[in-house]
């Protein structure tokens, strides 16, 4: 069986759940799962999780990203890009320096309210499966941030330009495309997308479905070489175990800070204390081979840790 992460370009026409499916023809294995959802229309990064590695899609789907958008200025439509239906039109009779200065007004915390074309779940329903019925439903705004937001390549004569962003999980571009329509007072919708990276996965790196097939029908041994370890992605802190409890995690028994092989109470209880008595983050655990073991979280109690996930 695969165990890892494999980053996917995922090209135009499929879903995440198309890639998804074709992977598993491709492997012949059954446990894999994506890393967050891109629309049909979209291409770009999917990172997908394979084996062992499943467990870890929600530590993945929580990492920022990054994009390039087409803005189409003075169309507004039910989907907020430029596949659904036309709800307005208008001029934009601004200039390129408006456009700019309104996108970096979206920058640092924001709250966005998630468009009804998406796969949030009110009383168990899907936005898009209520809105495909003409039935809309009020979302409360979220709070995401933008880490970077630039315009450029504008183009006057089809009132278009190119949108890069550096956003928090959750951020939906087409909102953002809209909401900037909004404030230049023309509307507008996402004319075309593409993830350039999604946490520590780049475009540049990832891989289309036929170069994973190719890939497969040299063996699996070949494409085992393009798997990201499980052990890579977490950006958290690691630790080592001393030999004689590693039976603990084995068994997913609690651990203290004290079992951790680089650990001396004497000489470093002042630079744990901040990150273990505070209760902050999850720690990536190795046994004392060096080998990855399991994901382990705060319990509460001052230098101790419960088992979350196990590898």
């Amino acid at each position: 069986m695969l165990n890892g992460i494999i980053n996917i370009y995922k090209e135009k026409g499929y879903t995440s759940h198309d890639v998804v499916a074709r992977l598993r023809r491709i492997t012949g294995q059954r446990r894999i799962g994506h890393t967050g959802t891109l629309d049909p229309d979209a291409v770009g990064v999917l990172p997908v999780c394979l084996g062992k590695a499943t467990r870890l899609c929600e530590f993945l789907t929580d990492k920022d990203k990054k994009y390039i958008a087409r803005v189409k200025l003075g169309v507004v439509t039910d989907t907020l890009d430029i596949s659904g239906n036309v709800i307005s039109e208008s001029l934009f009779e601004g200039d390129f320096s408006e456009i700019e200065r309104v996108c970096e007004d979206f920058a640092g915390d924001i709250m966005q309210i998630p468009p009804m074309y998406s796969a949030i779940k009110v009383d168990g329903k899907k936005l898009y499966e209520l809105a495909r019925k003409d039935i809309e439903v009020v979302r409360e705004p979220r709070p995401v941030h933008i880490y970077d937001i630039k315009a450029s390549d504008y183009d006057g004569d089809a009132d278009e330009f190119t949108l890069y962003a550096h956003v928090s999980k959750g951020t939906y571009i087409r909102s953002l495309c809209d909401d900037i329509g909004k404030k230049l007072g023309c509307g507008a919708c996402m004319k075309g997308l593409i993830r350039t990276r999604s946490g520590c996965f780049d475009i540049d790196d990832a891989h289309t479905l036929s170069e994973i097939e190719t890939l497969a029908e040299r063996g699996m041994d070949e494409l085992n070489r393009y798997l990201t370890g499980i052990d890579e992605v977490l950006s958290m802190k690691k630790v080592i175990l001393k030999q004689q409890y590693d039976i603990r995690v084995k068994n997913g028994n609690t651990i203290s800070a004290d079992m951790f092989d680089d650990y001396d109470k004497s000489e470093k209880e002042c630079r744990l204390k901040p990150f273990i008595c505070t209760g902050e983050g999850d720690i990536s655990v190795f046994y004392s081979d060096e080998s990855f073991a399991a994901v382990y979280r705060p319990s509460g109690a001052c230098g101790e840790y419960r088992a979350y996930r196990m590898f």
